[in-house]
Protein backbone atom coordinates (compact mmCIF):
# COMPACT_ATOMS: atom_id res chain seq x y z
CA UNK A 1 0.00 0.00 0.00
CA UNK A 2 1.16 3.58 -0.53
CA UNK A 3 3.26 5.47 2.07
CA UNK A 4 1.61 8.55 3.38
CA UNK A 5 3.42 9.16 6.58
CA UNK A 6 6.77 9.00 8.28
CA UNK A 7 5.39 6.10 10.35
CA UNK A 8 6.59 2.94 9.97
CA UNK A 9 5.12 1.31 6.70
CA UNK A 10 2.71 -1.53 5.71
CA UNK A 11 4.77 -2.44 2.40
CA UNK A 12 5.79 -6.22 1.70
CA UNK A 13 9.57 -6.94 3.19
CA UNK A 14 10.19 -7.45 -0.53
CA UNK A 15 9.23 -4.17 -1.33
CA UNK A 16 11.04 -2.92 1.11
CA UNK A 17 14.25 -4.84 0.55
CA UNK A 18 13.75 -2.94 -3.25
CA UNK A 19 13.80 0.43 -1.84
CA UNK A 20 16.35 0.03 0.56
CA UNK A 21 18.71 -1.61 -2.61
CA UNK A 22 17.57 1.48 -4.56
CA UNK A 23 18.51 4.21 -1.85
CA UNK A 24 21.89 1.81 -1.25
CA UNK A 25 22.16 2.00 -5.02
CA UNK A 26 22.76 5.78 -5.35
CA UNK A 27 25.56 5.44 -2.25
CA UNK A 28 27.06 2.94 -4.48
CA UNK A 29 27.31 5.87 -7.06
CA UNK A 30 28.44 8.46 -4.64
CA UNK A 31 31.21 6.43 -3.32
CA UNK A 32 32.43 6.69 -7.05
CA UNK A 33 32.30 9.99 -7.75
CA UNK A 34 34.17 10.43 -4.32
CA UNK A 35 36.52 8.50 -4.10
CA UNK A 36 37.72 7.18 -7.53
CA UNK A 37 39.95 10.50 -7.95
CA UNK A 38 41.72 8.67 -5.09
CA UNK A 39 43.30 5.57 -7.05
CA UNK A 40 43.46 8.42 -10.27
CA UNK A 41 45.19 11.54 -8.69
CA UNK A 42 48.46 10.88 -10.72
CA UNK A 43 46.84 10.25 -13.96
CA UNK A 44 44.76 13.89 -13.22
CA UNK A 45 47.84 15.15 -12.41
CA UNK A 46 49.28 14.48 -15.30
CA UNK A 47 46.52 15.16 -17.70
CA UNK A 48 45.19 18.57 -15.84
CA UNK A 49 48.66 19.85 -14.64
CA UNK A 50 51.20 18.76 -17.51
CA UNK A 51 53.84 21.38 -16.45
CA UNK A 52 53.82 20.40 -13.13
CA UNK A 53 53.76 17.38 -13.37
CA UNK A 54 56.90 17.01 -15.84
CA UNK A 55 58.91 19.38 -13.35
CA UNK A 56 57.90 18.13 -9.66
CA UNK A 57 55.55 15.11 -9.90
CA UNK A 58 55.10 15.17 -5.94
CA UNK A 59 54.40 18.67 -6.03
CA UNK A 60 51.49 18.22 -9.09
CA UNK A 61 50.07 15.29 -7.02
CA UNK A 62 49.27 16.94 -4.09
CA UNK A 63 48.02 19.76 -6.42
CA UNK A 64 45.81 17.65 -7.60
CA UNK A 65 45.01 16.41 -4.69
CA UNK A 66 42.53 19.78 -4.67
CA UNK A 67 40.23 17.96 -6.47
CA UNK A 68 39.14 15.79 -3.44
CA UNK A 69 38.89 18.76 -1.18
CA UNK A 70 36.73 20.90 -3.50
CA UNK A 71 34.31 18.09 -3.60
CA UNK A 72 34.65 17.71 0.31
CA UNK A 73 33.92 21.68 0.69
CA UNK A 74 31.06 21.14 -1.99
CA UNK A 75 29.78 18.27 0.51
CA UNK A 76 29.74 21.08 3.57
CA UNK A 77 28.10 24.07 1.92
CA UNK A 78 25.49 21.66 0.47
CA UNK A 79 24.34 19.31 3.25
CA UNK A 80 22.93 21.83 5.66
CA UNK A 81 21.58 24.12 3.05
CA UNK A 82 19.64 21.62 0.86
CA UNK A 83 18.72 19.69 3.87
CA UNK A 84 17.31 22.76 5.81
CA UNK A 85 15.48 24.70 2.57
CA UNK A 86 14.02 21.27 1.15
CA UNK A 87 13.12 19.78 4.58
CA UNK A 88 8.84 20.31 3.61
CA UNK A 89 9.41 18.32 0.12
CA UNK A 90 8.33 15.27 -0.43
CA UNK A 91 11.21 13.33 0.70
CA UNK A 92 11.48 11.11 -3.01
CA UNK A 93 10.60 14.24 -5.31
CA UNK A 94 13.91 15.27 -3.48
CA UNK A 95 15.87 12.21 -4.00
CA UNK A 96 15.14 12.49 -7.87
CA UNK A 97 16.47 16.52 -8.05
CA UNK A 98 19.43 15.37 -5.91
CA UNK A 99 20.57 12.67 -8.63
CA UNK A 100 19.61 14.50 -11.42
CA UNK A 101 22.15 17.00 -9.96
CA UNK A 102 24.72 14.54 -9.46
CA UNK A 103 24.53 12.89 -12.95
CA UNK A 104 24.70 16.35 -14.57
CA UNK A 105 27.41 17.39 -12.27
CA UNK A 106 29.73 14.15 -13.14
CA UNK A 107 29.41 14.65 -17.00
CA UNK A 108 30.59 18.43 -16.61
CA UNK A 109 33.46 16.49 -14.14
CA UNK A 110 34.51 14.27 -17.24
CA UNK A 111 34.33 16.75 -19.90
CA UNK A 112 35.63 20.13 -19.22
CA UNK A 113 39.11 20.76 -20.23
CA UNK A 114 41.08 22.87 -17.41
CA UNK A 115 41.84 22.27 -14.29
CA UNK A 116 39.85 25.17 -12.42
CA UNK A 117 36.89 24.27 -15.12
CA UNK A 118 37.16 20.64 -13.49
CA UNK A 119 37.75 21.66 -9.60
CA UNK A 120 34.72 24.07 -10.14
CA UNK A 121 32.45 21.23 -11.16
CA UNK A 122 33.81 18.98 -8.90
CA UNK A 123 32.76 21.35 -6.25
CA UNK A 124 28.95 21.57 -7.67
CA UNK A 125 28.71 18.27 -8.24
CA UNK A 126 29.21 17.38 -4.40
CA UNK A 127 26.40 19.59 -3.41
CA UNK A 128 23.71 17.05 -3.33
CA UNK A 129 25.98 14.35 -1.23
CA UNK A 130 25.12 15.40 2.06
CA UNK A 131 21.47 15.81 1.68
CA UNK A 132 21.03 12.54 -0.44
CA UNK A 133 21.94 10.64 2.47
CA UNK A 134 20.67 12.87 4.89
CA UNK A 135 17.33 11.90 3.30
CA UNK A 136 18.02 8.51 1.90
CA UNK A 137 18.56 7.89 6.02
CA UNK A 138 15.38 9.65 6.96
CA UNK A 139 13.57 7.41 4.26
CA UNK A 140 15.40 3.80 5.23
CA UNK A 141 14.76 4.31 8.88
CA UNK A 142 11.36 4.80 8.58
CA UNK A 143 11.29 1.86 6.23
CA UNK A 144 13.15 -0.25 8.91
CA UNK A 145 10.46 0.82 11.96
CA UNK A 146 11.53 1.62 15.59
CA UNK A 147 15.20 0.32 17.26
CA UNK A 148 16.50 -0.21 14.12
CA UNK A 149 17.47 3.75 13.05
CA UNK A 150 21.40 2.75 12.67
CA UNK A 151 20.80 -0.10 10.71
CA UNK A 152 18.53 1.72 8.31
CA UNK A 153 21.28 4.38 7.89
CA UNK A 154 23.78 1.66 7.60
CA UNK A 155 22.26 0.37 4.91
CA UNK A 156 22.45 3.37 2.99
CA UNK A 157 25.75 3.52 3.52
CA UNK A 158 26.23 0.32 2.64
CA UNK A 159 25.88 1.37 -0.89
CA UNK A 160 28.99 3.44 -0.41
CA UNK A 161 31.26 1.06 1.18
CA UNK A 162 30.47 -1.43 -1.37
CA UNK A 163 31.19 0.85 -3.70
CA UNK A 164 34.93 0.89 -2.16
CA UNK A 165 34.82 -2.91 -3.47
CA UNK A 166 33.69 -3.25 -6.37
CA UNK A 167 32.60 0.12 -8.17
CA UNK A 168 36.09 2.03 -7.13
CA UNK A 169 38.30 -0.60 -7.93
CA UNK A 170 36.92 -1.29 -11.61
CA UNK A 171 36.13 2.06 -12.20
CA UNK A 172 39.80 3.22 -11.32
CA UNK A 173 40.82 0.46 -13.57
CA UNK A 174 39.05 1.67 -16.12
CA UNK A 175 40.43 5.14 -15.86
CA UNK A 176 43.81 3.82 -15.83
CA UNK A 177 43.18 1.93 -19.00
CA UNK A 178 40.95 4.39 -20.66
CA UNK A 179 41.55 7.58 -19.04
CA UNK A 180 39.78 9.41 -15.64
CA UNK A 181 37.24 11.23 -18.25
CA UNK A 182 35.84 7.61 -19.11
CA UNK A 183 35.79 6.77 -15.46
CA UNK A 184 33.94 9.52 -14.83
CA UNK A 185 31.10 9.22 -17.87
CA UNK A 186 31.13 5.30 -15.68
CA UNK A 187 29.71 7.23 -12.52
CA UNK A 188 27.40 9.10 -14.42
CA UNK A 189 25.87 6.15 -15.89
CA UNK A 190 25.67 5.15 -12.10
CA UNK A 191 23.77 8.11 -11.58
CA UNK A 192 21.05 7.86 -13.96
CA UNK A 193 20.42 4.36 -13.20
CA UNK A 194 19.81 5.22 -9.66
CA UNK A 195 17.60 7.39 -10.95
CA UNK A 196 15.04 5.03 -12.08
CA UNK A 197 15.49 2.70 -9.22
CA UNK A 198 14.42 5.65 -6.76
CA UNK A 199 11.60 5.97 -9.60
CA UNK A 200 10.73 2.65 -9.14
CA UNK A 201 11.16 1.00 -5.99
CA UNK A 202 10.78 4.54 -3.08
CA UNK A 203 7.47 4.74 -2.01
CA UNK A 204 6.34 8.11 -1.09
CA UNK A 205 6.92 9.75 1.68
CA UNK A 206 5.68 12.90 2.65
CA UNK A 207 8.19 15.77 4.04
CA UNK A 208 7.59 17.67 7.23
CA UNK A 209 5.20 20.13 6.98
CA UNK A 210 6.20 22.06 10.10
CA UNK A 211 9.11 22.45 8.97
CA UNK A 212 11.19 25.42 8.34
CA UNK A 213 14.45 27.25 7.50
CA UNK A 214 14.48 28.70 10.92
CA UNK A 215 13.63 25.41 12.93
CA UNK A 216 15.83 23.53 10.93
CA UNK A 217 18.99 25.70 11.76
CA UNK A 218 18.00 25.73 15.38
CA UNK A 219 20.23 22.68 15.42
CA UNK A 220 23.22 25.06 15.31
CA UNK A 221 22.68 26.17 18.75
CA UNK A 222 23.08 23.02 20.09
CA UNK A 223 26.72 22.70 21.70
CA UNK A 224 26.42 18.81 21.43
CA UNK A 225 25.69 19.27 17.90
CA UNK A 226 28.77 20.83 17.40
CA UNK A 227 30.69 18.26 19.27
CA UNK A 228 28.76 15.47 17.59
CA UNK A 229 30.24 17.74 13.91
CA UNK A 230 33.42 18.10 15.42
CA UNK A 231 34.16 14.18 15.93
CA UNK A 232 32.80 14.07 12.23
CA UNK A 233 35.05 16.51 10.77
CA UNK A 234 38.21 15.96 13.12
CA UNK A 235 38.25 12.60 13.71
CA UNK A 236 37.48 11.42 10.50
CA UNK A 237 40.36 12.89 8.69
CA UNK A 238 42.40 10.42 9.48
CA UNK A 239 40.87 8.06 7.32
CA UNK A 240 41.17 10.82 4.39
CA UNK A 241 44.90 12.06 5.00
CA UNK A 242 45.34 8.05 4.31
CA UNK A 243 43.31 7.45 1.45
CA UNK A 244 43.62 10.55 -0.68
CA UNK A 245 47.35 9.39 -1.30
CA UNK A 246 47.20 5.97 -1.05
CA UNK A 247 48.09 5.36 -4.93
CA UNK A 248 51.84 7.04 -4.24
CA UNK A 249 51.65 5.53 -1.13
CA UNK A 250 51.54 2.07 -2.43
CA UNK A 251 53.79 2.54 -5.55
CA UNK A 252 56.66 5.03 -3.77
CA UNK A 253 56.94 3.28 0.08
CA UNK A 254 55.11 -0.43 -0.50
CA UNK A 255 56.72 -0.57 -3.94
CA UNK A 256 54.13 -2.35 -6.23
CA UNK A 257 52.77 -1.65 -9.68
CA UNK A 258 50.14 0.83 -10.39
CA UNK A 259 47.93 -2.34 -11.32
CA UNK A 260 47.89 -3.23 -7.37
CA UNK A 261 46.81 0.13 -6.18
CA UNK A 262 43.23 -1.42 -7.51
CA UNK A 263 43.36 -4.21 -4.99
CA UNK A 264 44.25 -1.79 -2.24
CA UNK A 265 41.41 -0.18 -2.61
CA UNK A 266 39.14 -3.46 -2.69
CA UNK A 267 40.71 -4.13 0.93
CA UNK A 268 40.10 -0.83 1.89
CA UNK A 269 36.52 -1.15 0.58
CA UNK A 270 35.76 -4.65 1.95
CA UNK A 271 36.89 -3.02 5.49
CA UNK A 272 34.68 -0.34 4.88
CA UNK A 273 31.58 -2.59 4.11
CA UNK A 274 32.40 -4.63 7.18
CA UNK A 275 32.96 -2.07 9.87
CA UNK A 276 29.59 -0.30 7.96
CA UNK A 277 27.28 -2.43 9.48
CA UNK A 278 29.24 -3.46 12.82
CA UNK A 279 29.37 0.20 12.98
CA UNK A 280 25.16 0.26 12.56
CA UNK A 281 24.79 -2.74 14.94
CA UNK A 282 26.79 -1.33 17.31
CA UNK A 283 25.18 2.06 17.58
CA UNK A 284 21.81 0.57 18.15
CA UNK A 285 23.28 -0.56 21.41
CA UNK A 286 25.46 2.22 22.70
CA UNK A 287 26.81 4.98 20.59
CA UNK A 288 28.86 5.89 23.30
CA UNK A 289 30.43 2.53 23.65
CA UNK A 290 30.35 1.77 19.93
CA UNK A 291 32.61 5.49 19.23
CA UNK A 292 35.09 5.01 22.10
CA UNK A 293 35.92 1.34 20.51
CA UNK A 294 36.02 2.20 16.93
CA UNK A 295 38.36 5.29 17.81
CA UNK A 296 40.72 3.09 19.48
CA UNK A 297 40.93 0.50 16.66
CA UNK A 298 41.29 3.14 14.61
CA UNK A 299 44.43 4.81 15.85
CA UNK A 300 46.23 1.73 16.42
CA UNK A 301 45.62 0.52 12.89
CA UNK A 302 46.51 4.02 11.79
CA UNK A 303 50.33 4.10 13.87
CA UNK A 304 50.42 0.17 12.36
CA UNK A 305 50.25 1.59 8.48
CA UNK A 306 52.94 4.30 9.62
CA UNK A 307 55.63 1.66 11.26
CA UNK A 308 55.02 -1.20 8.43
CA UNK A 309 53.68 0.34 4.81
CA UNK A 310 57.12 -0.51 3.17
CA UNK A 311 55.74 -4.29 3.74
CA UNK A 312 52.90 -5.57 2.28
CA UNK A 313 51.35 -7.43 4.72
CA UNK A 314 51.15 -4.57 7.22
CA UNK A 315 50.13 -2.05 4.10
CA UNK A 316 46.88 -4.48 3.82
CA UNK A 317 46.40 -5.69 7.41
CA UNK A 318 46.27 -1.85 8.23
CA UNK A 319 44.44 -0.26 5.46
CA UNK A 320 41.80 -2.94 5.98
CA UNK A 321 41.28 -2.24 9.33
CA UNK A 322 41.46 1.85 9.06
CA UNK A 323 38.69 1.27 6.27
CA UNK A 324 36.80 -0.65 8.74
CA UNK A 325 37.09 1.37 11.75
CA UNK A 326 36.19 4.78 10.08
CA UNK A 327 33.42 2.99 8.39
CA UNK A 328 31.81 2.13 11.89
CA UNK A 329 32.30 5.92 12.90
CA UNK A 330 30.21 6.87 10.67
CA UNK A 331 26.75 5.65 11.50
CA UNK A 332 27.71 5.59 14.73
CA UNK A 333 28.21 9.72 14.78
CA UNK A 334 25.37 9.75 12.35
CA UNK A 335 22.81 8.25 15.01
CA UNK A 336 24.58 10.41 17.77
CA UNK A 337 23.64 13.78 15.30
CA UNK A 338 20.07 12.64 15.21
CA UNK A 339 19.95 11.96 19.28
CA UNK A 340 21.41 15.79 19.52
CA UNK A 341 19.53 17.23 17.16
CA UNK A 342 16.23 17.19 18.64
CA UNK A 343 13.48 18.49 16.27
CA UNK A 344 15.90 19.27 13.29
CA UNK A 345 16.17 15.90 12.19
CA UNK A 346 16.51 16.96 8.12
CA UNK A 347 19.40 18.68 8.60
CA UNK A 348 21.14 16.85 11.48
CA UNK A 349 20.87 13.80 8.83
CA UNK A 350 22.41 15.36 6.17
CA UNK A 351 25.18 17.44 8.64
CA UNK A 352 26.53 14.00 9.51
CA UNK A 353 28.09 14.14 5.77
CA UNK A 354 29.32 17.87 5.53
CA UNK A 355 31.76 16.92 8.98
CA UNK A 356 32.53 14.02 7.48
CA UNK A 357 33.81 15.62 4.35
CA UNK A 358 35.37 18.22 6.43
CA UNK A 359 37.29 15.58 7.58
CA UNK A 360 38.24 14.70 3.74
CA UNK A 361 39.03 18.20 3.24
CA UNK A 362 40.85 18.66 6.17
CA UNK A 363 43.28 15.20 5.61
CA UNK A 364 43.69 15.70 1.74
CA UNK A 365 44.86 19.21 2.74
CA UNK A 366 47.18 18.17 5.52
CA UNK A 367 48.38 15.58 3.59
CA UNK A 368 49.34 17.54 0.50
CA UNK A 369 51.04 19.97 3.04
CA UNK A 370 53.23 17.18 4.49
CA UNK A 371 53.85 15.55 1.08
CA UNK A 372 54.95 19.04 -0.59
CA UNK A 373 57.18 19.84 2.62
CA UNK A 374 59.81 16.81 1.18
CA UNK A 375 58.62 14.41 4.04
CA UNK A 376 57.20 11.63 1.86
CA UNK A 377 54.59 9.56 1.56
CA UNK A 378 54.16 8.15 5.13
CA UNK A 379 53.74 11.34 6.70
CA UNK A 380 49.90 11.64 5.86
CA UNK A 381 49.54 8.81 8.43
CA UNK A 382 51.20 10.66 11.17
CA UNK A 383 48.80 13.17 10.46
CA UNK A 384 45.87 10.79 10.11
CA UNK A 385 46.86 9.37 13.78
CA UNK A 386 46.99 13.42 15.21
CA UNK A 387 43.62 13.92 13.63
CA UNK A 388 41.92 10.67 15.04
CA UNK A 389 42.90 11.14 18.33
CA UNK A 390 41.99 14.70 19.15
CA UNK A 391 38.43 13.10 17.10
CA UNK A 392 38.04 10.77 20.22
CA UNK A 393 39.30 13.60 23.17
CA UNK A 394 36.30 15.85 21.50
CA UNK A 395 33.91 12.59 21.81
CA UNK A 396 35.28 12.26 25.95
CA UNK A 397 34.33 15.55 26.14
CA UNK A 398 30.81 15.23 24.20
CA UNK A 399 30.03 12.51 26.48
CA UNK A 400 31.37 14.41 29.83
CA UNK A 401 28.88 16.98 29.06
CA UNK A 402 26.01 14.29 28.87
CA UNK A 403 27.14 13.12 32.34
CA UNK A 404 26.86 16.15 33.29
CA UNK A 405 23.41 16.98 32.11
CA UNK A 406 22.55 13.75 33.80
CA UNK A 407 23.49 15.20 37.28
CA UNK A 408 21.54 17.99 36.45
CA UNK A 409 18.39 16.47 35.61
CA UNK A 410 18.43 17.83 32.26
CA UNK A 411 17.29 16.11 29.37
CA UNK A 412 20.16 14.18 27.45
CA UNK A 413 20.47 11.66 24.49
CA UNK A 414 21.02 8.35 25.76
CA UNK A 415 21.61 5.48 23.46
CA UNK A 416 19.65 5.54 20.25
CA UNK A 417 15.96 5.53 22.05
CA UNK A 418 15.30 9.37 22.53
CA UNK A 419 15.86 11.72 25.05
CA UNK A 420 15.53 10.85 28.38
CA UNK A 421 15.78 12.58 31.31
CA UNK A 422 17.80 11.26 34.39
CA UNK A 423 18.50 11.98 37.77
CA UNK A 424 20.66 9.60 39.05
Amino acid sequence: MPVTSNGPTQLSSARIRFALLALALGGFAIGATEFVAMGLLPNLASDLLPDVFASNQEHATAQAGWLISAYALGVVVGAPTIAASAARWPRKKLLLVLLTAFTVGTIASALLPTFGLVLVARFISALPHGAYFGIASLVAADLMGPGKRARGVAFVLSGLTISNVIGVPTITWLGQVAGWRIAYLAVALIFAATFVAVLLAVPFQAGNPAASMRNELRAFGRAQVWFALSIGAIGFGGLFAVYSYISPMVTEVTGLSVGAVPLVLIVIGLGMTVGNFVGGWGADRSVRRSMYAFFVVLIVALVALGLTAHTVPGLLVSVFLIGGAASALSPTIQTRLMDVAHDSQSIAAALNHSALNIGNALGAFLGGIVISAGFGYVAPVWVGVGLSVLGSILATASFLLDRKRRRNGVPVPYGTQGIRTITG
